[in-house]
C-alpha cells in the first residue's frame, strides 16, 4: 500500500532531470537514513521525497566536506542501487528499481533494463500544473531596463492572487531560494521583498495552494503580480504548505494564525463554523465558561481584547448569549491573534488583539456559498462588477423559536430568541498604485422573554480604505470609519412600573500606515492614529399611560485618543533579527460633562462629595499620555529552531462595567475621566520553538508575566447601570498574571491537528483606600490553572473527514458561604475570602463527521454534509454555584449551559 501511495505521489509531482552543484558537507557514522536527508535539507533549498519503508534499514556512514550535492547523493546512493532525480522546484526524489520517464505531453513508464545502464528520471505532474503553469516557471522575467540598469538595491513588489477567483492571497510567503529570509503578504495580498542581481528563483507559497516559482533577472526594482492555483493532493500526503515552519522563521512571538478551512474542520455548538471556538483550543486562551461572551488571554479580561473584522471594532464578538459568534464564516479569509508581541500599528486595548480579515469578492466570475443548520441560515455572494471592481455580501439569521418551544418550561416557551447579521465590502483597483475598498458590517439580537423582559443589543461598523504604492518599497493604507454598538432593555411585566433604557457607544477613527522598506534588512512600519469616542451612558424612559417611572438621562461622555507609532524589524544577520516599536499615545477627556470631587484620603462617597464642576463643550477635564514599548528578539540556531525574547507595554482608556463573571449584553462601556485612571499593562516573555519530523511537526514552549495595573472592582452591591456618579462604586485593583504555554502542532498527512496545555495563574488585589481580603491577592475570576486542549482532523478520503475537540480545565473561582447565623431572627449566612473556591473542573469532548459531494468540477454547486454531537459525554459541567433560601433553609445548586449530548446537522453549498 505504501508503495502504491507512493508512486501515485510521483506521479503527481513535476520533475526535470537538473544536475544539482549546491556544496554541501556531510559526517555520518552509522546514522539513519532519516538523519541524512534532514541534514541535507537544511543545508540546501532541496526537499526531499523517499519511500521511509525502502530506508528505515538504511545505516549510512559518509564523510566530505563542500561537495556537490549531486556529488554526494551518487557516493552515498548507487552503491545501495537507489538513483535520485530533481525537478525545477527544487525536489528530489529516491527510487530504488522503478524508474519513470516522461515528457509533458505523455507518461511514460520505463521498466528497469539491467543489460543498461539507468537513466535519470523526470517525472511530470500531470494533475497539478498544466502547461501553461510550467511554461511560466520556467519563463525568465526581465525587472527593470537591461540598457539602463540601476544600482544598489532591487525591490521586487506585487500581488499574489487566486488564479481561479482572482481574490488576492493574504499570508502566502514568498522567499527568493537560496536565501534564509523570506516576507509575507499582507491581508490585501501585497508583497515586497529584496531580490539579489544575478539569476535567480521566486518561491511563493501558501495554505493549500500549488507552490510556484519565477526566474528573475533583476535590472532594476519593478513589479511582478503572480497567480496561485489550487493544490491537488494525494491522501497520504495533505501539507499545510504556507505554514509549515512559519512559527520558527516569524519574527513576533504570541502570534497564532489560522485559516478558514481550519475553523470550519473544527466542531462547534450546533453545527457552525465559530472563531471565537476556535481561539479558545489555542493555548493561553480561555473562556469563564460555556456561552459565556468573550474570551481572556494570558490573564486578561474580556474587554481587553481588541477585535477587529477588516478593521472594524466589534464591541460585542457574540451572538445568542455567546453560543455564535459574530462572524459569518462564509465572509471570513483568515484569523490573527496576538498574545504578545502585539505590533506598534495597534493600540488600544490591554491583552490581544484578535484580527479578522474579510474575503475579497471573486474577480472573475459570479459566486456564492452558504449553510443551514439546525439554528441558523447564512449565505453570500460575490463577483465582479465590471473589470476593476469586485463585490461581496453576506447574510446569517436564526430560526431559534422552534427550539424554545419545545423545552418543557413555559418561562422558555412563551419567550423568543433572535438574530442576523449583514457584512458587505467592495473593492475596486483603480490603477497599479491605488485601490480602494468600503467595508460594512451591522448585526442585531433581540430577546423576549415570558415576564415581558426584552433585551436587544446591536453592532454597526463602516469604514473606507484607500492603499497607495508608491514604489516597490513604500506603499501606505489610509482608513477612516464609524463604530458603534449599543443595547436596550425594555420591562413590560408589570405596566405601573414598566420602562425603556437605551444605551450606545462609537467611536470615529482616521488612521495612516505607512510600510516602507529602505534598505534590505530593515522593515519600517510607522503613522499615526486618532479616535473619537461618544458614550451615550443611559437613557430611561416611562413605556406606557400608566408607568409612574420617573425618566432619567445620563450626562453623554467624549474624549479623543491619538497615537504616532513607529517600528523596525532589522535583521542583523541570518540568525539574529530585532523588532523594535514605540507608540506615543494621547488622551484627552473631553466636555461637556458635570465632574465631581471628593475629599482626598477619604473613599469616594455622597457624604465625602466635596464640589461638583460643570465644563463647557470641547473643554479639555483630564489629559493622560505616555509611551508604549515594544521589542523583540529572535535567533534562529537553524532552519528548524529558535527562541524569542520580548516586552510589550500597553494603555487602555475605556473600560467595560461588568459585575458578573462572564461578560453579558447589557455590560457597558466608562472611559477614563479624572477618577477612574487608564488601565496600563506589560508583559515580558519568552520562547522556544522546533520543527521535527521534516517540518511536519512544529512544537513550542512560551513563558510570560505581565502586570496590570488600574483595572476595575467593584464593591458588594454596586449599582452599574445608570449611575452617574460610578466612581463611588468601583475600586481600583492591581493584577498579575504568569504562566506556560505548550503546543505541538502537525499540518500534514490524513491525521493532522493540535494538542495545547497552558499552565498559568491569574491574580490581583485592590489598591485603593477601601480593601477586598484585607489588601492581598485573590484570585481573578478567570484564573484557571490547568487547560488542556486536543483537536484532531482526519480524512479517510477526498470525500470523509472526522473531526474532535476534546477540553480540560480547572474550574473557575467563586465566592462561597461558609457558615450560617441568625440575626434579628432570620437566618444569615458568611461568606469566604474572595473567589477562595472553585467550581468543578470542565471536561467536554466534540466530534463531527464532514461529508463532501462529488469532486466533479463541472457542477451547478457543490455541497456538503456536517454532522456531529457537542459534548459527547453528556457532562453537566457546572457554570456556577448558587445559593437560594427556600422555606427557611440555604440551599446550594449548580447550573449548567449544556448538560447534555446536543446533535447537529449542517448543510453547506457553494457555487
Amino acid at each position: 500500500m505504501n508503495k502504491i501511495c507512493f508512486l501515485w505521489l510521483i506521479l503527481l509531482l513535476s520533475v526535470k532531470a537538473m544536475a544539482q552543484n549546491d556544496p554541501v558537507s556531510l559526517h555520518l557514522s552509522s546514522a539513519r537514513f532519516s538523519e541524512m536527508i534532514r541534514s541535507l535539507e537544511t543545508q540546501t533549498p532541496y526537499k526531499f521525497y523517499y519511500l521511509p519503508a525502502d530506508t528505515d534499514s538504511l545505516l549510512i556512514s559518509y564523510s566530505g566536506t563542500n561537495k556537490a550535492l549531486s556529488q554526494v547523493l551518487s557516493e552515498i546512493l548507487h552503491p545501495l542501487n537507489f538513483r535520485f532525480s530533481t525537478d525545477p522546484r527544487k525536489k528530489i526524489y529516491i527510487t530504488r528499481d522503478a524508474f519513470i520517464l516522461t515528457e509533458f505531453r505523455d507518461i511514460h513508464v520505463v521498466k528497469k533494463d539491467t543489460s543498461t545502464a539507468l537513466p535519470d528520471v523526470v517525472i511530470h505532474d500531470f494533475l497539478e500544473a498544466q502547461p501553461e503553469d510550467i511554461s511560466i516557471e520556467n519563463k525568465v522575467f526581465e525587472i527593470g531596463s537591461k540598457d539602463h540598469p540601476a544600482k544598489g538595491e532591487k525591490i521586487l513588489s506585487g500581488y499574489i492572487r487566486s488564479k481561479n477567483t482572482g481574490a488576492p492571497i493574504s499570508n502566502a510567503t514568498v522567499s527568493v531560494v537560496g536565501k534564509p529570509s523570506a516576507v509575507q503578504t499582507d491581508a490585501y495580498g501585497y508583497y515586497s521583498i529584496s531580490v539579489p542581481e544575478e539569476r535567480s528563483t521566486l518561491l511563493v507559497t501558501s495554505i493549500g495552494l500549488r507552490d510556484t516559482r519565477r526566474q528573475l533577472v533583476m535590472y532594476g526594482s519593478g513589479r511582478l503580480d503572480i497567480d496561485m492555483t489550487d493544490q491537488v493532493f494525494s491522501l497520504n500526503e495533505v501539507v499545510v504548505a504556507g505554514e509549515r515552519g512559519n512559527q520558527v522563521k516569524r519574527m513576533q512571538m504570541g502570534l497564532e494564525k489560522l485559516n478558514i478551512k481550519t475553523i470550519k474542520q473544527t466542531p462547534a455548538v450546533f453545527g457552525e463554523a465559530d472563531v471565537i471556538s476556535v481561539i479558545l483550543t489555542l493555548p493561553g486562551v480561555q473562556t469563564v465558561g460555556e456561552a459565556a461572551n468573550g474570551f481572556n488571554v494570558r490573564g486578561g479580561a474580556a474587554d481587553q481584547n481588541l477585535v477587529l473584522f477588516s478593521d472594524a471594532t466589534i464591541f460585542n464578538p457574540s451572538h445568542f448569549f455567546g453560543l455564535f459568534s459574530s462572524f459569518n464564516p462564509d465572509a471570513v479569509n483568515q484569523v490573527e491573534l496576538y498574545k504578545s508581541s502585539i505590533p506598534a500599528r495597534f493600540g488600544g486595548r490591554l491583552s490581544s488583539v484578535l484580527d479578522v480579515t474579510g474575503k475579497e469578492g471573486n474577480r472573475k466570475k459570479l459566486s456564492g456559498a452558504g449553510g443551514i443548520g439546525l439554528l441558523t441560515g447564512r449565505v453570500s455572494l460575490d463577483g465582479p462588477i465590471g473589470k476593476k471592481t469586485q463585490f461581496l455580501a453576506g447574510a446569517r439569521s436564526t430560526y431559534s423559536d422552534w427550539l424554545l418551544k419545545v423545552i418543557p418550561d413555559d418561562a422558555y416557551r412563551n419567550s423568543s430568541a433572535s438574530f442576523y447579521d449583514l457584512n458587505g465590502q467592495i473593492s475596486h483597483y483603480a490603477n497599479d498604485k491605488d485601490a480602494f475598498y468600503l467595508t460594512g458590517y451591522a448585526s442585531r439580537d433581540q430577546f423576549t422573554f415570558e415576564n415581558g423582559i426584552t433585551y436587544g443589543y446591536r453592532n454597526a461598523n463602516v469604514n473606507g480604505k484607500w492603499k497607495r504604492i508608491f514604489n516597490g518599497n513604500l506603499h501606505s493604507i489610509l482608513t477612516a470609519g464609524f463604530d458603534q454598538y449599543g443595547f436596550n432593555i425594555a420591562d413590560r411585566n408589570n405596566p405601573v412600573n414598566a420602562f425603556d433604557m437605551l444605551y450606545s457607544i462609537s467611536q470615529s477613527f482616521l488612521k495612516a500606515d505607512v510600510y516602507h522598506q529602505p534598505y534590505e534588512r530593515h522593515k519600517l512600519n510607522y503613522g499615526f492614529q486618532s479616535t473619537l469616542y461618544t458614550i451615550r451612558p443611559g437613557r430611561k424612559t416611562p413605556a406606557g399611560e400608566e408607568s409612574i417611572v420617573i425618566g432619567k438621562s445620563l450626562e453623554n461622555e467624549q474624549a479623543l485618543e491619538s497615537a504616532l507609532y513607529v517600528s523596525d524589524t532589522y535583521e542583523v544577520n541570518d540568525k539574529l533579527s530585532i523588532d523594535a516599536g514605540l507608540r506615543y499615545v494621547m488622551y484627552n477627556y473631553l466636555g461637556p460633562r458635570s465632574v465631581s470631587y471628593y475629599l482626598s484620603g477619604l473613599p469616594k462617597s455622597p457624604e465625602t462629595l466635596e464640589e461638583t464642576v460643570n465644563y463647557a463643550s470641547g473643554k479639555n477635564i483630564k489629559t493622560y499620555q505616555g509611551p508604549e514599548f515594544r521589542i523583540g528578539l529572535r535567533y534562529a540556531f537553524s532552519n528548524q529552531s529558535s527562541v524569542k525574547v520580548g516586552y510589550n507595554s500597553l494603555r487602555q482608556y475605556i473600560h467595560m462595567l461588568s459585575n458578573t463573571t462572564a461578560a453579558t449584553p447589557t455590560d457597558s462601556w466608562k472611559l477614563s475621566d479624572p477618577h477612574i485612571k487608564p488601565q496600563y499593562g506589560d508583559q515580558v516573555s519568552a520562547g522556544y520553538y522546533r520543527n521535527m519530523a521534516s517540518s511536519k511537526v512544529e512544537t513550542s514552549v512560551e513563558v510570560y508575566y505581565k502586570r496590570i495595573h488600574n483595572y476595575l472592582d467593584y464593591k458588594s452591591g454596586a449599582v452599574l447601570l445608570m449611575n452617574q456618579h460610578i466612581e463611588t462604586d468601583v475600586l481600583g485593583t492591581e493584577a498579575r498574571a504568569y504562566g506556560m504555554e505548550l503546543m505541538a502542532k502537525k499540518n500534514t498527512g490524513k491525521l493532522n491537528g493540535w494538542i495545547s496545555y497552558t499552565l498559568s495563574k491569574v491574580q490581583q488585589r485592590t489598591t485603593g483606600e477601601e480593601k477586598i481580603n484585607n489588601g492581598k491577592y485573590y484570585n481573578s475570576n478567570f484564573d484557571k490553572p490547568h487547560n488542556l486542549t486536543m483537536v484532531g482532523n482526519y480524512r479517510f478520503s477526498h470525500r470523509y473527514s472526522f473531526s474532535m475537540n476534546t477540553t480540560y480545565s480547572t474550574g473557575r473561582p467563586i465566592t462561597l458561604p461558609i457558615a450560617k447565623y441568625d440575626f434579628a431572627g432570620s437566618e444569615r449566612v458568611f461568606y469566604s475570602d474572595r473567589n477562595k473556591y472553585r467550581v468543578p473542573d470542565f471536561f467536554r469532548m466534540d466530534f463531527s463527521v464532514n461529508i463532501e459531494g462529488n469532486h466533479k468540477i463541472k457542477k451547478l454547486a457543490h455541497s456538503s454534509w456536517t454532522v456531529g454531537v457537542y459534548n459527547v459525554t453528556g457532562r453537566k459541567n457546572p457554570f456556577s454555584v448558587y445559593y437560594v433560601s427556600e422555606e427557611g433553609k440555604i440551599k446550594g445548586y449548580k447550573l449548567s449551559v449544556f448538560g447534555h449530548q446536543i446533535p447537529f446537522l449542517t448543510y453547506n453549498f457553494r457555487f
